[in-house]
């Protein structure tokens, strides 16, 4: 293990398990961070069902961020406040790297952590926590896309991950990089969680194909404004292409009456449309079909 950077993973659900058994397949020490009254009941090993193979992998569990090169933060945007107690000695942790969904998670993380700390990222799968630290990896893709400020400490891990089947890019530019993940996720989260539909309706339904792409384009202009380098054009052809049995998270997080990510995905839309004048009819019309279905669920589950 000489030589290997410690990851510690606080937030061990789809996204967070599916890091911590690729990082820990490719030999790299990792603790699952995992709250206090889980510790002692969660597994030693990480079990993974994935198109990359399917494996089990022994890690660390911890109920605090222990002392680590690497802390990737993969909790959901509504479980982050409670989530970063977790981290009770902040100078112990080298770099913190957050896959969360969203934009405004970064400046959040910057004045708690300072800029230096925390490397903005983004990660676009499908993945899911059956049980836990059993994880099934559903999307034939998994893309990882880093900030040029991490290509020192995380070139070797990146290109781990690369082996096993991750697409990993690093990106020079940090509002492209953070707008490019929200337009697509806003898209794909509010039109599925809205329709309670897979991606391949969405895509040959023309009621619904309209308003996704008028939430991308909506969202690109917001993007644009906000200094990012956006190609809406490319972007909308390559989900066109995307697999047509894809689930949001959103979507089951509002069928199992859990609160949905939306002030995190559609918030930045818009308020950065209401600050640059820029009107987004799509987005507003479906963020009020979620509202209400949100609700409902969770009045249902209350």
């Amino acid at each position: 293990m000489s030589g290997q950077l410690h990851h510690a993973i606080l937030g061990a659900g789809g996204v967070g398990g599916l890091i911590g058994a690729c990082v820990a397949r490719s030999g790299a020490p990792v603790t699952m961070v995992v709250r206090r009254e889980s510790l002692a009941t969660y597994p030693e090993q990480l079990q993974l069902e994935s198109p990359f193979g399917n494996f089990g992998v022994p890690v660390g569990r911890a109920a605090e961020v222990p002392p680590c090169d690497v802390l990737w933060l993969t909790v959901k945007a509504t479980q982050l406040d409670a989530a970063l107690s977790a981290i009770t000695h902040p100078a112990s942790v080298g770099a913190i790297v957050p896959l969360l969904n969203g934009i405004d998670h970064i400046a959040l993380l910057r004045g708690k952590h300072g800029a230096c700390k925390v490397i903005a990222a983004t990660i676009a799968v499908e993945s899911e926590r059956v049980a836990p630290g059993h994880i099934i990896h559903r999307s034939p893709f998994a893309r990882l896309s880093v900030s040029s400020k991490g290509q020192a400490l995380l070139g070797s891990t990146l290109e781990q991950l690369q082996k096993l089947g991750f697409e990993c890019r690093f990106v020079d530019h940090e509002p492209t990089l953070m707008w490019t993940k929200l337009i697509f996720l806003a898209a794909f989260a509010l039109t599925t969680t809205a329709s309670g539909e897979t991606t391949g309706f969405i895509i040959s339904d023309p009621k619904w194909r309209q308003l996704g792409l008028g939430v991308m384009r909506e969202a690109s202009a917001v993007a644009i404004a906000e200094g990012a380098r956006i190609d809406v054009d490319a972007m909308i052809a390559g989900v066109m292409k995307m697999p047509g049995n894809m689930r949001s998270s959103m979507q089951k997080d509002v069928e199992q009456g859990k609160p949905p990510e939306l002030d995190a995905i559609a918030g930045p839309i818009v308020r950065g449309a209401q600050k640059h004048g820029i009107n987004v009819p799509a987005t507003k019309e479906l963020v009020a079909v979620v509202e209400q279905k949100a609700g409902m669920a969770l009045h249902q589950r209350a």
